[in-house]
C-alpha cells in the first residue's frame, strides 16, 4: 500500500571524531514518495544518505527499513534488492563498455563465478538492452563508457538502477556535474522511472527549483539537524531565506 513507511529514522545521530554531523534526526517516508534533500553546503545530506544506504552506522537512534532495523541488514543480496543508489561521480567503470556497467547492477545478486564469467562474456545481456531502451542509449551497448558525454553516463547509471531494481533508490547530487539541459532530462528521466516500478526515490539536491519542480516533498537540513519537512505546494519563500541565511560572524 502507498501509505506503508518504508524508511524510518528515529533520533539519529551521527558522530565523527567528537563533531556532530547529524542530530537526533527524525522522519519516515513512505513507499513510492519522492523526496528532494536540500539545504546549505555541510548541511548532512550525504552523510544521511549514506547512513540509510547503511554505510554508515549511526552512532545513536535507530534506522528501519521496511519494518527491519538497519543492524539486521548484513545479507547483501538482500540489501542489493532492498536499496540502490546513484551519486554524482556516477560510480562508472570508464574503461568498460557501457554493457558492462549496466550489468554491475546484478553483481550484488550473482554469485562470484558468474560476476566473473560476465566481465568476459556479458550474462543476461537481454536484460542490459532492456535497460538501455528506456534511458535512449540501446545503440551504445559496446561503447566504452568514457566515450560518452556526461548526460549519457548518467543515463547509464540508471540503467544499471533498473537492472539492480530495489525498492529504495538514493541519489547524492545526480546532477550536480551537469549543465542544465542534461540536468533536467535526466531528472525527468529518473523521476518518470521510479513513478512506473513505483519505488521510493530520496534525492539530495543543491538546485530548490529542481526539488520543487521534480519532487512531492522536501526535507530541508541544516547543521545535520531537520530544518523543515513540508509537501512542495506548501513552501514559502520565507522558509526557504532562512534556511540558506549565513550566519553572523562574531
Amino acid at each position: 500500500m502507498a501509505s506503508e513507511k518504508i524508511i524510518e529514522v528515529q533520533n539519529i545521530t551521527i558522530n565523527f571524531e567528537g563533531k556532530i554531523a547529524l542530530s537526533s534526526l527524525s522522519f519516515s517516508v513512505k513507499k513510492g514518495e519522492r523526496v528532494a534533500l536540500i539545504g546549505p553546503s555541510g548541511a548532512g545530506k550525504t552523510t544521511l544518505l549514506n547512513t540509510i544506504a547503511t554505510f554508515i552506522k549511526p552512532s545513536d537512534g535507530q534506522l528501519v527499513i521496511d519494518q527491519v532495523d538497519s543492524s539486521e541488514l548484513n545479507d547483501r543480496k538482500k540489501l542489493a534488492r532492498k536499496i540502490g543508489m546513484i551519486r554524482q561521480q556516477f560510480d562508472l567503470v570508464h574503461q568498460l563498455p557501457v554493457v558492462h556497467n549496466v550489468l554491475a547492477g546484478k553483481l550484488g545478486q550473482w554469485g562470484f563465478f558468474k560476476s566473473l564469467w560476465s566481465l568476459i562474456f556479458p550474462q543476461e545481456k537481454a536484460i542490459a538492452i532492456r535497460a538501455l531502451e528506456r534511458v535512449g542509449l540501446k545503440d551504445k551497448l559496446y561503447e566504452k563508457t568514457a566515450n560518452l558525454s556526461g548526460g549519457e553516463q548518467q543515463r547509464v547509471a540508471l540503467a544499471r538502477l533498473l537492472v539492480q531494481s530495489p525498492e529504495i533508490i538514493l541519489a547524492d547530487e545526480p546532477v550536480a556535474s551537469l549543465d542544465p539541459a542534461r540536468a533536467e532530462d535526466v531528472l525527468s528521466m529518473l523521476t518518470k522511472l521510479v513513478m512506473e516500478e513505483n519505488q521510493t526515490l530520496i534525492t539530495s539536491l543543491h538546485s530548490v527549483e529542481y526539488a520543487k519542480k521534480y519532487f512531492t516533498r522536501i526535507i530541508a537540513l541544516r547543521d545535520g539537524a531537520v530544518f523543515f519537512d513540508l509537501p512542495v505546494d506548501e513552501i514559502q519563500a520565507e522558509d526557504l531565506a532562512s534556511l540558506y541565511q549565513l550566519k553572523e560572524h562574531m
